[in-house]
């Protein structure tokens, strides 16, 4: 899988700071902008942070180009709503050569018959898909032949807002392993362009207790105190 970084608002948390600063200030974004010192910057964003008013962080976007995943995961990732998304369609790309297959860790691990087998129903099932093709039968019709592990390519824009949203629920040990791969690399990527409000980012527990009840993996992340940051 390979996510890169497409995009970014320059200097996101300046740009936050303005935002919200805005609220209060008889000038215009603009000269908040560049008046502010870095030291009224954080000062700012520690307010925002740690008492959760966090619309201004909707300001910041970021756009990413994700390769080399499963459609079971972007399935996962779409359902995160406030985000916009374009996705590699099966509706008008048609397969003629094999595609790549996303074979799960655990297939792999076990190996042998097993992830024989699950390679074989791969194959089988695009097979079928080609035999519909050939036959005449539209791409949007034989499609719902293709398996969840299908290779897909997406383009995500989320806000940073989302972003920590996404990071909270993603990053979990107890996310799926595709979705928890991706989520970690964009923090990788996005931390440097803002790290003062990414520094407690990932797994809700970096923040506050566990979210997950009866259904916590019991191993918390290092916890984060934003208070000392």
């Amino acid at each position: 899988m390979r996510v890169n970084l497409l995009f970014s608002t320059p200097d996101p948390e300046r740009a936050i700071a303005a935002a919200a600063r805005l609220c209060y200030a008889p000038v215009g974004g603009a000269e908040l902008l560049d008046s502010m010192s870095d030291e009224e910057v954080e000062k700012i964003l520690k307010i925002l942070l740690t008492s959760g008013h966090l619309s201004a962080l909707e300001h910041a976007s970021y756009t990413f180009a994700i390769d080399g995943v499963s459609r079971a995961m972007t399935h996962q990732l779409v359902r995160h709503r406030l985000a916009s998304y374009n996705q590699q369609s099966q509706r008008y790309v048609r397969y003629e050569d094999e595609p790549e297959f996303i074979i799960p860790p655990q297939v792999r691990a076990v190996g042998g018959e097993v992830e024989e087998s699950y390679v074989r129903h791969c194959k089988s099932s695009f097979e079928s898909y080609r035999d519909l093709i050939d036959k005449g039968v539209a791409a949007e019709d034989a499609r719902y032949l293709l398996p969840n592990a299908m290779e897909t390519k997406i383009v995500v824009t989320m806000n940073m807002r989302e972003l920590l949203h996404f990071f909270g629920l993603r990053c979990c040990r107890r996310a799926q392993w595709e979705i928890r791969t991706i989520a970690n690399r964009m923090l990788e990527l996005v931390l440097p362009t803002a790290p003062y409000i990414f520094a407690d980012a990932g797994a809700a527990c970096r923040r506050t207790f566990c979210p997950e009840g009866s259904m916590t993996c019991g191993i918390p992340f290092p916890r984060v105190d934003r208070s000392e940051l």
